[in-house]
C-alpha cells in the first residue's frame, strides 16, 4: 500500500505527498462556494503527479532511491535521498506549507560529498490533469484549464475558469530557472522548471520553488511572491517557532512524535480558511483519502477534534465556537452538514445536539472566560438546542431519542444510554456556565432536568446480564434492549463526562463485559486489543482513545510500538495484529481526539508511569 505523507497549512492542504519518491499527487483548498474542498491533482492512472523533484546529472536524469523521512517539528516534511548514479551525491527535500500563507514551498538541496565536480540540475516537474470538486466523493470539475506566461512573477501561471475565474497556482523562484517550460495537450498541462548548478566537492546548494494559490493570476503570483521575499529560512523558522509553542514533550520520543504529529494533522486538516471568501470552517478531514471528507459533524469537531485545538491554541478555539454557533446552529443535531451549515445528510443524532455546549463548557474551563456565554450568538444557540432537545424526550419518561447511532448508523432502539449520558452532562454544564447569568429559575430548571434524566437512565437502562447488573447500549422502554458498544460514543466514557464514579458496580460490570473474549468486537487477546463495532468490526483508534481517557496508561503503552495507523496519522480502525490501517485513513477529527487522550494520560500532570 503506498503511504503517504501529508503537510498543510490554514488555506492550503498538501495531503498526496508520497513517501516513496517525495512526489506530490494533489493539493486543495477549502472552497465556500463550492460547499467542500477543490481539488488539483496529476493524472494518476498514467502515474504522472501534480509536481515531482528531478535531477540530472552530467545532462542524464536521476532517480532518488531510499528516501529517509523525519518532520520538521513534527509536522514540516524532510527526506534525505541517494541518487541512482554517483554515489557522492545527496538529495534533501522539503515540503514547507508555512503558517499564515497562501500556499507552499518545495526545497530541493543538493549535497556533493565526492572529491569530484559535479554538474546537475535540480527542478520540479510535474502535470495538471484533474480538477476534482470533493464532499465525502471526489468528481471532476467541468472548466478550461489554461497555462500562460504572466509578468507578475515572470513565470507560467495556471488557472482554471469556467465563466470566471475558480482558482490559480502559480510558482515563482529566487533566480531564473534554466529550464522554464509549460505545454497544454488533451486537457493536461505538463511543466518543467530546473535550475543548471556547478557543485564543487564539499559544497551544498537549495534551490525554492514557492508556489501560491489565488482566485486568479495576482492572487495566486503575489502570494508566492510574498513568501519568496521574506525568505525559505524566515518563513520555516516563523512556522518551526509556531509549532515549537504548541508541541510537547515527556521524554519518550516515539510517544511525543504521535502526540505531536496527530495534533498538527488535526489542527490543519480538522479546520482551514476557504480560498472565496476567507471564512474559517470545520471539516471531517481536509484529506480526499478519508471517506467522509469535507464535511461538517457536531460530534466529530466538537467532542473529538476540538479538544486538543483547545489545549494548543485557545484563540483558535474560540474561532471554533463562533462558526459552530453562528454558521453551523441552524441545522445543530443534524447527521452532517455542508460547511456553509446546510444540510448534507438528514438525521438526527443526540450526542450531536449536546456537542456544542459540552465544547462551550470545556473552553470556558480552561480559559476563564465566563462571559462568553452571555454574547447573544452564544445566548441564542444555547436556546435553539434545549429547545430542539425539548422535542426528543419521551412523553412520561425523562430520556431522550435519537434517530442515529454514534457512528451514523441506524438504531436498534431509540434511548441509548451513552447519548443519555450527555443530555445530563449538557444540562448539568449548562446550568453552572449560566449561573452567573440566567435567573435562579431557569438555573433550578436545568438542574431538575438533569437529576430527571440521570435518574431515568438509572431505572430504565440497566440490566441484569449473566447474574451481573450493567448498562444496556440501546432501550426502547418497551422492555427490549441490546448489549453493544461504539468507539464514537462509547459506554466506557460514562465517568469521563461525570455520570458516574470509575469504580461503579454497573459501571464496572458493563465494561468487563464488552472487555470478554466472547464480546464479539472485543479482540480480546489480540496484539490490538481494544473495541470495535459493526460499522467497521476492528479495534479504533477512537476505542484506544477512550481507554486512555480511561485510565488505560499501561494498555496504551503496550500497544505503542505496535500502532502503525495510517503511517502514523489517526484512522477509522486497524487490523488487531498488525497495527495498520484498515479503515478510514487520514481522520483528522480522530487524529484530535487521539491527541487529547494523550495530552491527559502523559502530558497535563501526567507521567510515563503514574
Amino acid at each position: 500500500m503506498k503511504k503517504y505523507i501529508p503537510t498543510g497549512n490554514e488555506q492550503v492542504a498538501v495531503p498526496l505527498l508520497t513517501e516513496c519518491s517525495g512526489r506530490i499527487e494533489s493539493i486543495n483548498v477549502l472552497h465556500m462556494g463550492y460547499k467542500g474542498i477543490v481539488e488539483i491533482g496529476g493524472d494518476p492512472e498514467k502515474d504522472r503527479p501534480l509536481l515531482a523533484p528531478w535531477i540530472e546529472i552530467g545532462g542524464k536524469a536521476g532517480r532518488l532511491e531510499q528516501l529517509e523521512w523525519h518532520r520538521i517539528s513534527d509536522w514540516v516534511p524532510c527526506y534525505i535521498a541517494h541518487v541512482a548514479g554517483p554515489a557522492e551525491l545527496q538529495i534533501k527535500g522539503t515540503v514547507l506549507a508555512p503558517v499564515g500563507e497562501r500556499g507552499f514551498v518545495y526545497r530541493l538541496t543538493a549535497v556533493n560529498n565526492g572529491q569530484e565536480k559535479l554538474d546537475i540540475t535540480l527542478g520540479l516537474e510535474g502535470e495538471w490533469h484533474e480538477t476534482k470538486h470533493t464532499i465525502n466523493e471526489s468528481k471532476p470539475m467541468i472548466g478550461q484549464k489554461f497555462a500562460y506566461k504572466s509578468g507578475w512573477n515572470h513565470s507560467y501561471v495556471f488557472d482554471f475558469r469556467g465563466t470566471s475565474p475558480v482558482f490559480s497556482f502559480a510558482p515563482i523562484f529566487t533566480e531564473p530557472m534554466d529550464i522554464e517550460n509549460a505545454s497544454v495537450a488533451d486537457d493536461s498541462i505538463s511543466y518543467r522548471f530546473g535550475k543548471k548548478i556547478e557543485l564543487l566537492p564539499g559544497e551544498t546548494t537549495s534551490v525554492d520553488f514557492f508556489w501560491g494559490v489565488g482566485f486568479e493570476e495576482v492572487g495566486s503570483t503575489t502570494s508566492a511572491k510574498e513568501m519568496m521575499r521574506k525568505g525559505y529560512d524566515a518563513l520555516l523558522s516563523k512556522t518551526a517557532k509556531w509549532l515549537d509553542e504548541r508541541r510537547r514533550e515527556s521524554g519518550n520520543e516515539v510517544l511525543d512524535r504521535l502526540f505531536n504529529t496527530n495534533l498538527f494533522f488535526n489542527f490543519f486538516y480538522a479546520a482551514g480558511q476557504t480560498l472565496d471568501t476567507e471564512q474559517f470552517v470545520l471539516v471531517t478531514s481536509r484529506s480526499p483519502r478519508y471517506y467522509v471528507s469535507a464535511a461538517y459533524w457536531d460530534r466529530d469537531s466538537l467532542l473529538w477534534s476540538f479538544p486538543s485545538i483547545l489545549i494548543a491554541d485557545a484563540e483558535y478555539a474560540r474561532n471554533m465556537l463562533e462558526y459552530v454557533f453562528s454558521v453551523q446552529i441552524r441545522n445543530v443535531g443534524v447527521h452532517s452538514r455542508y460547511i456553509d451549515g446546510t444540510v448534507l445528510e438528514p438525521g438526527f443524532e443526540l450526542d450531536e445536539l449536546c456537542a456544542p455546549v459540552i465544547a462551550l463548557y470545556n473552553y470556558v474551563k480552561r480559559t476563564g472566560e465566563t462571559g462568553i456565554v452571555n454574547e447573544p450568538i452564544f445566548t441564542k444557540g444555547i436556546k435553539r438546542i434545549l429547545n430542539i432537545l425539548d422535542t426528543k424526550k419521551h412523553p412520561d419518561v425523562a430520556l431522550y431519542e435519537t434517530f442515529l447511532q454514534p457512528t451514523d448508523d441506524m438504531i436498534i432502539y431509540p434511548y441509548l444510554t451513552y447519548n443519555n449520558v450527555l443530555v445530563v452532562t449538557m444540562l448539568e454544564y449548562l446550568a453552572e456556565l449560566m449561573g452567573p447569568f440566567a435567573e435562579e429559575s431557569v438555573i433550578r430548571d436545568l438542574k431538575q432536568k438533569a437529576e430527571a434524566t440521570r435518574s431515568a437512565i438509572l431505572e430504565h437502562c440497566v440490566f441484569e446480564k449473566d447474574g451481573k447488573r450493567m448498562f444496556a447500549w440501546s432501550i426502547d422502554l418497551q422492555g427490549r434492549w441490546n448489549v453493544y458498544d461504539e468507539p464514537p460514543g462509547s459506554l466506557t466514557l460514562l465517568p469521563f463526562y461525570g455520570f458516574c464514579n470509575w469504580d461503579d458496580e454497573i459501571y464496572v460490570n458493563t465494561v468487563e463485559h464488552i472487555r470478554r473474549p466472547e464480546y464479539p468486537f472485543s479482540f480480546a487477546g489480540c496484539t490490538i486489543a481494544d473495541i470495535g463495532c459493526e460499522h467497521a468490526p476492528h479495534p479504533w483508534v477512537l476505542s484506544i482513545a477512550n481507554s486512555l481517557l480511561s485510565g488505560r496508561k499501561e494498555h496504551f503503552l503496550e500497544l505503542l510500538p505496535h500502532l502503525k495507523m495510517d503511517n502514523g496519522i489517526a484512522c477509522e480502525s486497524v487490523d488487531e495484529h498488525t497495527g495498520e490501517c484498515v479503515t478510514g485513513e487520514a481522520f483528522a477529527t480522530c487524529a484530535g481526539f487521539l491527541a487529547y487522550a494523550m495530552y491527559v494520560s502523559f502530558y497535563e500532570g501526567g507521567s510515563l508511569t503514574s
